[in-house]
């Protein structure tokens, strides 16, 4: 019997390589002699840098970059081979370029902007998406093309910012300029006075860098689903600084298509990250991509499922985001393609058996063994994680015994 155990982190308590681990102990106690693959997993979010790299055996890596207020951070990022063989992007202001650039090598930099540019570094006190700057997110990326890196990917979700990625281009070399010649200072309201943009000292190892953004979001950049008006507020942006901050989205996509020919502004999750997506469509010529699915793809998760009678995954609660390309949705989807069954372990079950179904999964498991308080289901979560995938394969192990 082949089991795929394809989890993701359990927020708080326990990562997906951990997760996985604790699965895999519950399967044995019933299946002691099963074909057992630890796959972790994740959407783009959080955990995706340490599940990737703990799938792959990849290289973890720590680089000191901007926060989003100026400040120093160690941000976690890692590199992967993923095996090659992906097209090359181009920036968009670069149609002319060669086309005798070789495709995206193996070697592949995976990055979580949150890590350098992310809502948590910013004290709730200190928070203006005014000011805040996606510069170090953009100083990961120039990491990653340091290392040899010509593929990325990046999760961007959590985000301090609403700069629409102007931070990140200015560390790649590019100049935002306003009326007197004068570099923009950080920040989403400089937007407001961008007179020019300036691309001649672009890192030019973009033009063969495959970046590949996981994306779940379908905002625009601008207008009332916009980055501002939808995640400003919970960013410290008032009601007046979401309306300055839509303006000067909308007069920066202006410059964008005039000055590089990209026309972003309603391009569904361009608005990501406070306006991120935009940027990495203008300048690094990026592909905006569901996260689950390129996280899946990346592990080369279709394959690992060839052969598969079961696959178990997990998180912490199932409810109807999970249906939003979510990682364990995505882990359904690939058993049901193979003809495989799929049982998902959750902290908390909010979906009913139709949805599951749905969705995919054949059951779904609560992680608590009886009333606990959050705090207690942390404390004890790879016991609980352990037990609850034990109890779901002695139900499993009871089905074949009736079927025979």
């Amino acid at each position: 019997m082949k089991i795929v155990v394809a989890p993701q982190a359990l927020k708080g308590s326990m990562d997906a390589a951990e997760v996985g681990a604790a699965i895999a102990t519950g399967v044995r106690a019933v299946f002691p002699d099963a074909d057992i693959a630890v796959v972790p997993v994740a959407d783009g979010g959080e955990g995706t840098v340490r599940a990737l790299v703990a799938a792959t055996g990849g290289e973890p890596r720590r680089t000191r970059v901007d926060g989003p207020l100026g400040e120093p951070v160690e941000a976690e990022w890692g590199i992967i081979d993923t095996g090659g063989g992906r097209g090359r992007t181009r920036p968009a202001h670069d149609a002319g370029a060669a086309d005798d650039v070789p495709d995206a090598q193996a070697r592949t930099a995976v990055i979580e902007m949150a890590a350098a540019s992310g809502l948590p570094l910013v004290p709730s006190s200190r928070r203006d998406p005014r000011i805040t700057s996606t510069r170090g997110t953009g100083e990961l990326l120039r990491a990653a093309l340091d290392a040899g890196c010509r593929a990325v990917i990046l999760g961007i979700g959590g985000s301090a910012t609403n700069d629409g990625g102007a931070g990140m281009a200015q560390a790649l070399g590019a100049r935002l300029l306003d009326h007197a010649g004068n570099e923009l200072p950080p920040g989403g309201a400089a937007l407001a006075r961008l007179a020019r943009i300036d691309v001649s000292g672009l890192d030019a190892r973009l033009r063969a860098t495959d970046v590949r953004v996981a994306c779940d979001v379908t905002n625009p950049l601008c207008g009332p689903t916009g980055a501002s008006a939808v995640y400003g507020p919970q960013k410290g942006a008032t009601p007046e600084m979401v309306r300055a901050l839509d303006a000067a989205l909308a007069h920066y996509a202006d410059v964008l298509h005039r000055d590089l020919g990209a026309d972003v502004r309603d391009v569904p999750g361009a608005g990501a990250a406070g306006g991120l997506g935009a940027g990495l469509l203008a300048f690094a010529g990026a592909k905006l991509v569901p996260g689950a699915a390129l996280v899946l793809d990346a592990l080369n998760f279709a394959e690992t499922m060839r052969g598969a009678d079961l696959a178990i995954t997990a998180e912490g609660r199932l409810d109807a985001q999970t249906a939003y390309g979510k990682a364990p949705g995505a882990v359904a989807a690939a058993a049901r393609a193979v003809g495989a069954r799929a049982i998902v372990l959750a902290g908390a079950v909010a979906m009913d058996e139709a949805a599951l179904a749905q969705l995919g999964f054949a059951a779904a498991i609560p992680l608590p063994d009886g009333p606990l308080t959050l705090d207690e289901s942390m404390a004890r979560a790879a016991e609980l994680v352990t037990a609850a995938a034990e109890r779901a394969l002695r139900l499993v192990k009871l089905g074949r015994e009736l079927r025979r």
